[in-house]
Parts: structure tokens; C-alpha cells; sequence
């Protein structure tokens, strides 16, 4: 499910949030609910991941990402998920999982993050931080190289070579990856890229643990706002004292946008080459 954000003020974007599955297995959130494998399987449809949740500029510049960040624990988006998926049935399994959002994760992009840490309004907390995770994964492996691994492991007719429908399994990427590393000889420690991201959870139930854990069959949102009541507190927290205290967003233009990406492409490229210097990647 994704959102635009907007100014209601002077109809400008504000952020963006985009909210999907979360990924199947994540140690420091399974440890922090006390989920058995089997838990896990039943009631993971309980929970989504903010993989895209920021704002744009000028509104990065006040804070805007603290404001958008607080949006995930509102009525609106509970309710978005309600009528997208309480009715509809597990692919794999063909049940019935009446699903109810009551959590919502997201993970830094490098090390720790300085927007969802102690992230509170009017006492309340809207993200918590639960951990790191462990550094693995796929996101130094460029297109290219995937789409020979792919090609390689049809050659050896490995099923993980065209396996990437939904209902196959989670992050088939990975998998498949790894298993072409393994077929070549290759150590899977290839995978360990280093980079620790740090995990927030955000509770839109105050029995969020219950339900995950099966202890509770109905879900308690009492206290949680809407996005007007939350947008409110947020810009009375957050960016009006900012704006006061640094007035430099009033000279943003848009033309500046463009500097902008590609400032950030610059960046990302330094950070593959890095990661290929460090770990010998032939590519």
C-alpha cells in the first residue's frame, strides 16, 4: 500500500509512504515478540514493513520525516489495510487469516537512524528501536550479476532459476543467489554485506504482542489518531520550531531537486565500489 503526503495548507507533497510484507524471518523482531516458528507462519499477516517512509525537500529540512514517520500509527492506515486484506485468503495456505494491522516495522538505511529513534508525541511512542540486523543480504549483488546467476542456474536446471512468483516461498532472491554461489563453490558469506541496519517496530494496538503471540483474538486500538490529529501534534513538535530556528527552507526551489539525485547516484556508486574493494566481489 502506498501514500502521498500532502500540505494541506498549499497542496505541496510532503513524503511518502509505501508499507508491503514484511520479511519472513527477522531475529530481533521474532525474539522481541517470542515467536515460534510456527507463531511466525500463523500470524506474520498481522504485520507490515515501511520500506519507503520519508519526506521530500523542503520538508526534510523541518523535520518532515519525523511527521511522516508518526503517520504510520494512525486510523487511516489501519483502516486502508482492513479493507484491502481482512477478507482475503493466505495464497500458500488457502486460509482464511482475517487480518488485522497491528504492527508496522522499518529498518534504517545505514547503521542507526536519527528520525525514528525516541519517536514520541504527547508521551506516546510511535516507533521503538529493537535491534540491529545481522548484515546479510542482496543489495550488493548488481542486476547484471543476478541475471547471470539466474542464467547459470537454469543451465543447471536448478528450480530457484525462474522461482519468482508470489507463493513460492519468501525472498526468492536470496535464495536464489545463494544457491548459485553454492553450486560454484562459492561461500555464502558473500552475502554478509556488514552493513547492520538498525529495526524499529511501531504498535498501532496497544495488545499488538497478544494478538501476534495468539493470546488475544480481537485487536485494541484505543488512543490511536487519525492523520489529521497526528499531522497536527507533529508540526506543533517538530517543524514549527524548526522553521523558526532554521528559516533557510524558505529558499528552496525546485529546480534544486536534480542536484539533488544526483549528489545521491554519486554517493551510491562510492558505496558499491567500497563494498567491492572490501570483500574481493568480482565485478
Amino acid at each position: 500500500m502506498r501514500f502521498l503526503v500532502w500540505d494541506s495548507q498549499n497542496d505541496k507533497l510532503i513524503g511518502l509512504i509505501a508499507v508491503g510484507d514484511p520479511v519472513f524471518n527477522l531475529r530481533v523482531r521474532d525474539q522481541l515478540i517470542g515467536w515460534s516458528a510456527n507463531d511466525r507462519k500463523l500470524r506474520l499477516v498481522h504485520v507490515m514493513d515501511a520500506y519507503v517512509l520519508g519526506a521530500v525537500p523542503p520538508y526534510n529540512l523541518l523535520l518532515g520525516g519525523k511527521l511522516v514517520a508518526s503517520l504510520v500509527r494512525t486510523k487511516e492506515l489501519k483502516q486502508a489495510f482492513f479493507d484491502r486484506y481482512s477478507k482475503t485468503s493466505g495464497i500458500i495456505s488457502g486460509l482464511d487469516k482475517r487480518s488485522r494491522l497491528v504492527m508496522v516495522t522499518t529498518s534504517s538505511a545505514l547503521g542507526r537512524s536519527s528520525v525514528y529513534n525516541r519517536l514520541k508525541l504527547n508521551g506516546t511512542l510511535y516507533f521503538q528501536s529493537i535491534g540491529f540486523t545481522a548484515g546479510f543480504g542482496h543489495f550488493h549483488v548488481p542486476s547484471p550479476l543476478f541475471d547471470k546467476m539466474r542464467t547459470f542456474l537454469t543451465l543447471i536446471k536448478h528450480p530457484y532459476s525462474n522461482g519468482n512468483r508470489f507463493g513460492n516461498g519468501p525472498n526468492w532472491k536470496f535464495r536464489a543467489i545463494r544457491a548459485a554461489l553454492e553450486s560454484l563453490g562459492i561461500s555464502r558469506t558473500f552475502l554478509q554485506h556488514g552493513i547492520h541496519r538498525e529495526v524499529f517496530v511501531s504498535q498501532l494496538a496497544r495488545n499488538a504482542f497478544q494478538i501476534l503471540r495468539g493470546e488475544h483474538q480481537r485487536p485494541n486500538y484505543e488512543g490511536l489518531l487519525s492523520v489529521e490529529d497526528v499531522g497536527a501534534l507533529a508540526v506543533e513538535r517538530w517543524m514549527s520550531p524548526r522553521a523558526l530556528r532554521r528559516p533557510g527552507f524558505v529558499n528552496w526551489r525546485r529546480e534544486q531537486v536534480a542536484d539533488l539525485l544526483e549528489i545521491s547516484n554519486g554517493l551510491s556508486i562510492q558505496i558499491a565500489d567500497s563494498l567491492s574493494k572490501e570483500q574481493d566481489v568480482p565485478w
